[in-house]
């Protein structure tokens, strides 16, 4: 219920679908990713204690993005760094991907509501190259 996109040995894009539900902390992302993502699950009372995070200086090279699809259906095409289309999958509601690198492309399929989180701020004209499908 967690799978990985990979080409050439490169991590593209990683999906947990809505059905995962291990109890404990599962952080998903290999730690050197500047985006991590992690799935929790705990009982009722559980406590988390409070916290702050402190200022660390991180050096960001990549823009990656978590996308949760709250329901719908999507189609996801994932391309490695050459713009080949390496594989399309179809998410639906609950389900959440990780976009680590490579390239990307989507096609609603059934209406949807998506909430999407990554580095900013967005820079229009810097921030990504569009490119032609290709579907290799």
């Amino acid at each position: 219920m967690i799978e990985r996109i990979e080409s050439g040995g490169k991590l593209l894009a990683m999906v947990i679908r809505h059905q995962f539900q291990e109890p404990g902390v599962h952080f998903i992302s290999p730690p050197e990713l500047s985006q991590q993502l992690a799935y929790m699950r705990h009982p009722r009372g559980k406590i988390i204690k409070p916290h702050i995070h402190n200022r660390v200086d991180r050096n960001i090279e990549l823009t990656q993005e978590v996308l949760v699809l709250r329901r719908g259906r999507l189609r996801a095409d994932i391309y490695d760094d050459n713009r080949s289309l390496v594989t399309s999958l179809e998410l639906t509601g609950g389900d959440v991907m990780l976009l680590a690198s490579g390239g990307h492309g989507f096609e609603v399929l059934e209406e949807i509501e998506m909430i999407e989180i990554k580095q900013g701020p967005y820079i229009d004209d810097r921030d990504k190259t569009h490119f032609e499908p290709r579907k290799d």
